[in-house]
């Protein structure tokens, strides 16, 4: 872990803790020596926990000097087609942590309805009210999709009209560059 980030594109490390044993290291302990070392090294963790939202906020608690996004809202598959307030309510519960950060990315892979996503449009609304622009960072999941790229961007350059110019401009990029240090170019 010391030497991390001195290897070529290391700007963090990405963690799944959604399937069989990794599901457990949150709860039994297993995984406390990597919040100890990503803390130290300043190297931070992208996690996708959707059934350990919670949880995450306790460890980033624990280390306020790790910092830690959350995947994807915190959502899972689990709940395609169902409310999910539950699933952002919890996640809201973290905003005041501010070591954590969240991902809006993969969005529609969690409704049912096509393009533009309306159910999507007030749960994105709470989270970047709660977080801030500065804090909720664009992203796709492209490999599971359920509609075409340009639907995910347009999503948050065409219609979500709550959004600022600058909160776009934070939420489209600037804000995962400046959390992981990764300039943008000139």
């Amino acid at each position: 872990m010391p030497t991390w980030k001195n290897q070529p594109g290391m700007l963090g490390i990405r963690m799944a803790f959604h399937q069989g044993r990794t599901k457990l290291w949150l709860e039994d302990g297993t995984a406390d020596w990597f919040w100890d070392a990503t803390e130290r090294y300043d190297v931070p963790v992208m996690a996708f926990a959707p059934q350990a939202v919670l949880k995450l906020g306790e460890i980033a608690e624990r280390h306020p000097g790790l910092r830690v996004i959350i995947d994807h809202m915190g959502l899972s598959t689990a709940l395609k087609g169902k409310p999910l307030d539950g699933a952002v309510d919890n996640l809201c519960k973290l905003a005041h942590l501010k070591n954590v950060a969240v991902k809006v990315s993969a969005l529609p892979c969690y409704v049912t309805e096509p393009y533009p996503f309306p159910t999507l449009h007030p749960l994105i609304r709470r989270v970047v009210e709660a977080f801030g622009p500065e804090r909720c960072f664009w992203g796709t999941d492209l490999s599971h999709l359920p509609c075409p790229y340009k639907q995910v961007v347009t999503l948050f350059t065409e219609q979500l009209d709550f959004l600022s110019a600058t909160d776009k401009e934070w939420i489209m990029g600037r804000g995962i560059s400046e959390w992981l240090n990764w300039p943008l170019p000139k």
